[in-house]
């Protein structure tokens, strides 16, 4: 079977810049590409310098267009289905046959469960989101609520508040503790603690409905998710997984698993409680895998030491 120097699996930013980063190294590099991208939702990406306001897609459009330059480069439109050990080296399944590898870079990503409103899905990608860093801006002068009664409801309010008229906590029948109680005072936010019945979309936003009290018209709505991995190849390899339920790394993207590396929203640092969720943030982490992967490839051959 055919072999590459690396296999990249997931054909996003972290994706796309691993592949990026090793072609310019000259080595053989396989990107799968299985077209589920977390930010699909998404109608744009913003907090990218130069590719602020820019359709996800197009990024990746010209991503695919910069790596049809590098030989050594093959893009193949296909999942990868199953990700293996082949004594020192990896065997990865793909719909046309397995291939193998020296080194696999993770780059799935995470697949976000939204709370269950009516309406939500609909709007989450505009008027809903989940990072005020990546979309908070886009609802700058409006009334913004912030959903849930999380330990960080008072911190991600409290991000937004120069941004928005006004911040309105859905509380969601939840009880919000003392020390989000005192931030959200702080701020001048509202609490709405009765029970959201859902959302439908308006010219302005969203109007969050209730099973109690009157509706409110809101320009934005700042919702936290729960994600899980959107591959199950951490958990076929066997690899450590932090509380978060992302993969453990370390500062250059190495997995507990020797010759294989992770990169996006799918792992972290053990330092960081969660995945620094930005399409710049998956690139960079995209760049730092490829780069390991380089070192560590230089070391086996040759026996360059690699950086701890």
């Amino acid at each position: 079977m055919d072999e590459y120097d690396v296999v990249v699996v997931g054909g996003g930013p972290a994706g796309l810049q691993a592949a990026l980063t090793l072609g310019r190294m000259h080595r053989s590099v396989l990107l799968l590409d299985a077209g589920c991208y977390r930010n699909d939702p998404a109608d744009l990406m913003h907090n990218f310098i130069t590719h602020d306001g820019r359709p996800p897609a197009e990024l990746r459009a010209m991503a695919r267009a910069e790596l049809a330059t590098y030989a050594t480069v093959e893009v193949r439109d296909s999942a990868a289905l199953s990700v293996q050990p082949d004594g020192e080296h990896y065997s990865v399944g793909t719909e046309t046959g397995p291939v193998g590898a020296r080194r696999v870079v993770l780059a799935t990503g995470v697949r976000d469960t939204l709370p269950d409103k009516p309406g939500l899905a609909g709007l989450f990608g505009t008027v809903a989101a989940h990072c005020p860093f990546c979309h908070g801006h886009e609802y700058a002068g409006t009334p913004v609520g912030v959903l849930g009664s999380h330990a960080h409801v008072g911190r991600v309010a409290a991000m937004l508040a120069p941004i928005a008229s006004e911040i309105v906590v859905l509380a969601d029948g939840g009880e919000l503790d003392d020390a989000n109680r005192a931030q959200l005072a702080s701020i001048g936010a509202s609490v709405r603690d009765e029970v959201v019945a859902g959302f439908c979309p308006t010219s302005l936003g969203a109007r969050a409905t209730f099973a109690d009290g009157p509706d409110v018209e809101l320009g934005g709505v700042m919702v936290g998710t729960t994600f899980e991995q959107s591959a199950p190849f951490a958990a076929d390899l066997g690899l450590t997984l932090l509380a978060s339920g992302c993969i453990e790394v370390d500062a250059f993207a190495r997995t507990s698993r020797p010759g294989v590396y992770a990169a996006g929203d799918l792992a972290h640092t053990a330092q960081l409680p969660m995945p620094m969720a930005s399409v710049l943030g998956a690139a960079a982490a995209g760049q730092s895998a490829a780069i390991a992967c380089v070192a560590d490839l230089l070391e086996l051959d040759h026996g360059v030491l690699a950086p701890a």
